[in-house]
């Protein structure tokens, strides 16, 4: 939907990653400008999008990843504010959605 996440090809011999054209273009947009302005004023977001460019990721899908991260943080503290519950960084859901 927002076109931060890229999209798998794969056949038998091959596995391709491109990036996601069928997606909401305004919400792509400002996903982008808001990752951007995360890597000029978040130091976090800043070390992640050096890794990234560092392995030899284009500009953009930096961008993009770092707007994932940011998506993924925003989402998790949506259901924390609908569960009123408080932070808790030893919690790992991949563990309890197991469980």
């Amino acid at each position: 939907m927002s076109g931060v996440a890229p999209v798998t090809r794969r056949s038998g011999k091959s596995c391709i990653v491109l990036r996601r054209y069928a997606c909401n273009r305004r919400l792509q947009t400002a996903l982008y400008h808001w990752a951007r302005v995360a890597t000029q004023h978040d130091e976090t977001s800043r070390n992640r999008y050096a890794e990234l460019r560092r392995r030899g990721h284009s500009h953009g899908r930096a961008l993009r990843t770092v707007a994932d991260r940011l998506l993924s943080v925003a989402c998790t503290l949506c259901t924390l504010l609908e569960h009123q519950t408080l932070f808790d960084p030893a919690y790992n859901a991949r563990e309890a959605a197991a469980a």
